[in-house]
Order: C-alpha cells, then sequence, then structure tokens
C-alpha cells in the first residue's frame, strides 16, 4: 500500500496525446496554485504488457483505457475519459477559473469551451487515432486514406476558428484553457500521423507553437520519458 501523501494518482502511458491532455493540466495546475493541492503521484502503465486490463485496473476504469486519475483527497475517487478527468480538475482545484471559464457568470464563454472539447473528443480524437492505426499497425489503404482525409477535414475547422483568434473559446482573441489543453496535444502529433507539415492550415500551426511555448505544456508532454 503506498504511503504518498500526495492529494491525486494519475496513471498513463508515455507518449500518448489522450495522457498528455490530463498531465499538461495538471502541470498547469501546479505552477498556477503552488502548494501542493494538485501534487500527484505518476504511475506508467505498460500498454504492451496489458496492464490496463488486469482486475485491479479494471476497478478503476471498467473500460481498461488510460488515462486515470484517482483523487486520494476525496475517497480515492477515480475518474476516467480525459475530458471528463480535465472538468473534474477544474472544477475541484481551479477555483479561480484560470484555465477554464464560470458558468455562473460566463455561461457563453463556458459553452464555446465545452462545444470545442466535445469537437475534439468526438472527432480529432477518434478520426486522429483511427488514422494512426491503419497507417502503422494495420495497414488497410482504404481505412487510412479515409480517416487521414477527416483527420485533416477536422484541422480546416481549427483552421476557421483559429482565424482571428490566439486560442479556440473566450472574447476577443480568446484564453488558453481546457479547450486547447484537449486539443493541441493531438495536432502536434501531426507527423505520426502521415501530415508533414501543418504548413496547409497556419493558423493552427501558430496556435500548436503557442500552445506547446508554455512552460506547463513542456512539463505536462515529457512527463514520464525519463
Amino acid at each position: 500500500m503506498s504511503t504518498s501523501t500526495k492529494p491525486l494518482v494519475f496513471y498513463t502511458a508515455k507518449i500518448t496525446p489522450n495522457g498528455h491532455q490530463v498531465s499538461v493540466l495538471l502541470e498547469e495546475l501546479k505552477a498556477a496554485y503552488p502548494g501542493g493541492n494538485t501534487d500527484y503521484d505518476l504511475e506508467i502503465i505498460n500498454m504492451g504488457l496489458g496492464t490496463q486490463k488486469e482486475p485491479w485496473f479494471l476497478k478503476l476504469n471498467p473500460n481498461g483505457r488510460i488515462p486515470v486519475l484517482v483523487d486520494r483527497s476525496q475517497d480515492n475517487f477515480a475518474v476516467f475519459e480525459s475530458s471528463a478527468i480535465l472538468l473534474y480538475l477544474a472544477q475541484q482545484y481551479d477555483k479561480d477559473h484560470k484555465f477554464w471559464f464560470n458558468p455562473s457568470t460566463n455561461l457563453k464563454e463556458h459553452s464555446e469551451m465545452m462545444q470545442w472539447m466535445f469537437f475534439t473528443h468526438g472527432g480529432i480524437d477518434p478520426m486522429q487515432g483511427q488514422s494512426n492505426h491503419f497507417r502503422h499497425f494495420a495497414p488497410i489503404p482504404y481505412a487510412r486514406d479515409y480517416f487521414l482525409d477527416e483527420t485533416k477535414r477536422c484541422y480546416g475547422v481549427l483552421e476557421i476558428r483559429l482565424a482571428d483568434r490566439d486560442y479556440l473559446a473566450g472574447e476577443g482573441k480568446g484564453k488558453y484553457s481546457l479547450a486547447d489543453i484537449k486539443t493541441f496535444p493531438w495536432v502536434r502529433l501531426h507527423a505520426f500521423t502521415g501530415i508533414e507539415t501543418l504548413d496547409e492550415w497556419p493558423n493552427v500551426k501558430a496556435w500548436v507553437r503557442r500552445c506547446e511555448a508554455r512552460e506547463g505544456a513542456q512539463a505536462g508532454i515529457n512527463l514520464g520519458r525519463t
């Protein structure tokens, strides 16, 4: 049994965009709220060994996937699905709404954020994930090309949104929020999907660089690599 007193436990795998979404927010929260309330233990799951299908892990996430967050401070409450984890962390630990919008006072901005999170969760995540699968692990030309085209179409949607703004949600140029944290970890790995550059989508390219340049983003992306 662990003797750690850190309030959170984060289960993830190495170099996975779904995991990066959560690790980026965790690192952003640590920087924004120093003092330990969002400190966490990192547990790397070996997907190749099937650890995510072991009974102990299935008790945390019956779907047998990463990431999973366990909140020790809330009677070991477990949260799975990356979007659900992001929202839980924001609601529980970002009381000043530094990375999201208060639905009581900023309903429209909060809705914008949710819309773009859901767009990524239901669009970019599965389209790019399937594109990767059929490109690298099950080379079926029709499926590979279909999901690659769908990924590019989703990038085109982002390009339209980012035409006159810096971030996906918020008034004016927008505010770096859960919408961006949810989305850019997938897009930054475009080369693995077979999209060599983002030159076709210059607004998206600039946005990815803008997000990646943050210290919290770098810390979250590089988490667990050593």
